[in-house]
């Protein structure tokens, strides 16, 4: 059945609604992505190998000269093409066809680059390249005559040194969310890792910089954007705030946040979230209290590794006696407690 949507259940993904089902919505790249993935693969001819309903196809179609759209599921290739129309876009072939055939192969020869979205497993306890499908070495091995310049999207959640391959990774973060993790071969390739924010585009290249300083807990505490963590780039980010005259130091992190720390504000579009400290103490319950009440906090945001069902009984306690009209995030790191106040932006 073909309904027309412009978002899922968590995110608004479209400026317009678009034909697709649920599933189809829920697994289709935002616009916002879209449309830099395309000015970023702009060329004449351009594959896009398993195009589903069609998200990327018609940014790439406001780019490229020439898009071919393939997909092997009827269904979905019906909403890329309805889809394709909604947004006004004329300069799309639509291939039905399985995208590791030699038949498909010959319809596309002509392409400049080649892109696949792959389908992946929706739960798997270890992400990886072998599980997609079409798996990415497949495609490279079938199309890498046709041309060089492959790119790929990949689980984000895959670490730079998981990916075996002579790529670029770039890793997406989408107001504040870790979003996508494309490869990029050939001439696209413009460096090993690379981190880019989104909206305003932001980016930042693996380089030689030097190793980010370990540093005490000075006046403020910061959250990089989950990219720059990914593609392991807080010695190039903390190289260029050092260019921009000013020190940031490396503080803690754990397996979900990191925590970099300065005694004078920075403002970054590669920190996620800024906060000023309001104290640290050890993990002692009373000890935290009376930070709290000394700030005059009335609401506690927990900020470490909790088990769901226990969140709201430990924030309870925590905020039990608050009178306040502050909001402080408490963040914690084996025995060490950090407190803060959200700097809004």
């Amino acid at each position: 059945m073909m309904k027309n949507m412009t978002r899922d259940k968590r995110t608004i993904k479209f400026t317009r609604p678009i034909a697709s089902n649920k599933e189809g919505l829920q697994l289709s790249t935002p616009e916002i992505v879209a449309r830099y993935i395309a000015k970023r693969l702009k060329t004449n001819v351009i594959a896009d190998l398993g195009c589903g309903i069609g998200g990327q196809v018609i940014f790439f179609a406001k780019e490229c000269k020439k898009v071919y759209a393939v997909e092997r599921n009827p269904e979905k290739l019906e909403y890329a093409k309805e889809n394709c129309r909604l947004y006004n876009v004329d300069n799309v072939e639509f291939i039905l066809g399985d995208a590791l055939s030699e038949n498909v192969k010959s319809q596309v020869s002509d392409a400049d680059i080649v892109f696949s979205d792959p389908a992946r497993p929706i739960s798997e306890k270890e992400r990886t390249l072998e599980n997609l499908e079409p798996p990415i070495t497949e495609i490279i091995k079938l199309y890498s005559d046709i041309t060089p310049e492959l790119a790929f999207h990949a689980p984000p959640q895959m670490p730079p040194e998981r990916i075996a391959l002579d790529c670029e990774r770039e890793y997406l973060s989408l107001n504040g969310q870790l979003n996508r993790l494309t490869l990029y071969f050939g001439s696209l390739k413009r460096c090993e890792r690379s981190a880019v924010v989104l909206p305003g585009e932001a980016k930042l290249y693996s380089s030689d910089a030097p190793s980010i300083e370990t540093g005490t807990l000075r006046e403020y505490v910061y959250e990089p954007e989950p990219s720059v963590v990914k593609a392991e780039l807080l010695n190039e980010l903390a190289q260029a705030i050092k260019e921009s005259g000013k020190d940031i130091f490396f503080y803690k992190s754990d397996e979900k946040r990191t925590l970099l720390t300065s005694s004078g504000l920075i403002v970054s579009p590669f920190i996620k979230d800024t906060y000023r400290v309001s104290g640290k103490t050890e993990w002692d319950i009373v000890k935290m209290k009376e930070i709290l009440k000394l700030e005059k906090a009335g609401k506690v945001v927990l900020r470490f590794d909790i088990e769901p069902e226990k969140y709201w009984d430990f924030r309870k306690k925590l905020e039990e006696g608050l009178s306040g009209n502050r909001t402080l995030h408490v963040f914690g790191f084996g025995n060490e407690v950090v407190i803060g106040e959200k700097v809004r932006k």
